[in-house]
């Protein structure tokens, strides 16, 4: 059961909100990014892939904040998903010490910066917000452990998948984690530059 390997935090803020058995997809994803593995989670909406993010990204950083820069880093599509998501998050991170940041295009870069500044362990962001950040130098990312992207449609963007592009050549070797509903064409490419030796996960 992932559930009960997972960190003892994160089985009681599950058992809070009454999550107390994993869905099929969760069962066949959560040992696999445990394991390190770049890989590629294929499910339908509603199958617990968000949930999965975020157990996986926490457990990763063992529930604690650690130095100043973001150990973690999730890509999302617009603010809406960025906020969404940091909600989603808080309701895990509660509670512990581990510090969660949104940044989108709407909030002025500079001011990104120096809040990220300040410290963060899990950064959540846009691609073009992300990119802008890597080329101003505003994020340290030495310390990363884990780079994970949430309903990686968007990507299939031509935008969007040109900042993608453009971050993983800024990034040094970290685990990538990309949840979609299938597999994209564009999303399968990645394995030529970031996506080293991929696992995948499909639930239909």
């Amino acid at each position: 059961m992932p559930f009960k390997k997972l960190h003892p935090h994160l089985q009681e803020k599950l058992e809070i909100q009454e999550i107390t058995t994993p869905t099929a997809f969760q069962k066949k994803s959560i040992p696999l990014i445990k394991s390190g593995a770049n890989v590629y989670c294929m499910a339908p909406k509603d199958s617990g892939k968000t949930t999965s993010l975020i157990l996986t990204t926490i457990q990763k950083l063992k529930c604690e904040a650690v130095g100043d820069a973001p150990r973690a880093v999730v890509l999302v599509e617009n603010k809406a998903k960025a906020l969404e998501l940091y909600d989603a998050f808080l309701k895990f991170t509660k509670h512990t010490t581990l510090r969660v940041y949104v940044g989108y295009e709407e909030l002025h870069i500079d001011v990104q910066k120096s809040e990220i500044f300040m410290g963060t362990d899990i950064l959540i962001s846009t691609p073009k917000s992300m990119n802008k950040l890597f080329l101003l130098n505003g994020v340290h990312i030495s310390h990363l452990k884990i780079f994970s992207i949430d309903d990686a449609e968007f990507l299939t963007q031509q935008s969007a998948y040109k900042a993608m592009m453009s971050i993983a050549q800024s990034m040094k070797k970290c685990q990538y984690v990309i949840y979609s509903e299938k597999m994209h064409p564009k999303l399968k490419r990645f394995e030529s530059y970031f996506m080293e030796y991929p696992k995948t996960v499909t639930l239909k």
